[in-house]
């Protein structure tokens, strides 16, 4: 009989592998590596992409002013729903350029499979501050905290949709990384009847809204061996939702905060999971 030898196979691989798992299960834990290859060429893959057909536009708020881009759907047919996606950039990403907030849970809608198969409507903003800012809770643990821009985005998403009346309002969901993630989290919190499924990866949680979010689509996506955003903080949030059998918690065991999103760039495993979701 042949056998495979999970050994030899590349981390990309094993990943797609493994990708029905966190459908599947509450809490898992992957033994995903990356080397300085994969490292390489997953970015490469989303750094050729075109990025012209996000459009630059600006929200304005009273005196905060937001730089973002808009991706719409590959065909845009008035008569069908499609869901809306808003991505948060990291903080290395903050200023007011609008370009440089499309790193790559941004840019993953482009490639040609997503594009066409995962229709959308994607809002990427920019800030040109931080959008979360980050304290110790009397437990020691790290929690994080919106800025004032967060809350603006409400309206700017209130204006997206009345711009655009065939964005599904049942299937709004949020993505972002590091500071993105964490933004992701704050956004749910504020507005927790609002969106339908939120991925936070390597964030600082949110702990402010427990009890509203206890029932939620969340997918949280750390590395154990993240010395930037502490892995506890998805674990703590994971045991205070415990009881949410709509959370997942996946834990790459062998990476960290700089190589966590890579296994995720070339494959379609976040656009299917966020495409499954609706509001609950």
């Amino acid at each position: 009989m042949f056998k495979i030898n999970l050994q030899q196979i590349p981390a990309i691989l094993f990943l797609t592998l493994t990708a029905n798992f966190a459908i599947a299960q509450k809490k898992e834990f992957r033994e995903t590596t990356v080397d300085s290859l994969t490292f390489v060429n997953n970015r490469k893959t989303l750094n050729s992409l075109n990025t012209d057909v996000f459009a630059k536009k600006i929200f304005t708020k009273e005196n905060i002013q937001i730089p973002y881009r808009l991706l719409t759907p590959k065909n845009n047919i008035k008569s069908q729903k499609y869901p809306l996606v808003i991505t948060f950039h990291n903080s290395t990403r903050i200023g007011n350029d609008n370009q440089n907030q499309l790193e790559p849970f941004a840019k993953i809608w482009l490639r040609p499979e997503i594009y066409s198969k995962y229709q959308c409507y994607v809002i990427a903003p920019q800030f040109n501050s931080r959008s979360s800012n980050y304290e110790k809770n009397i437990d020691g643990v790290q929690i994080s905290k919106p800025s004032k821009d967060v809350f603006a985005l409400l309206k700017l998403i209130q204006n997206i949709e009345k711009e655009y009346p065939n964005i599904d309002k049942n299937r709004i969901y949020l993505i972002g990384y590091s500071m993105g993630g964490s933004t992701a989290q704050n956004l749910l919190n504020i507005m927790p009847d609002k969106f339908a499924a939120t991925v936070s990866v390597a964030s600082v949680p949110d702990f402010s809204n427990l009890k509203k979010i206890s029932n939620k689509n969340i997918w949280l996506i750390h590395g154990e061996k993240d010395e930037e955003n502490p892995y506890i903080g998805s674990f703590e949030l994971f045991n205070k939702l415990s009881s949410n059998k709509n959370l997942i918690f996946t834990t790459l065991s062998n990476l960290n905060h700089d190589n966590i999103v890579i296994p995720f760039l070339i494959t379609e495993e976040i656009p299917k999971w966020l495409f499954e979701k609706h509001k609950n």
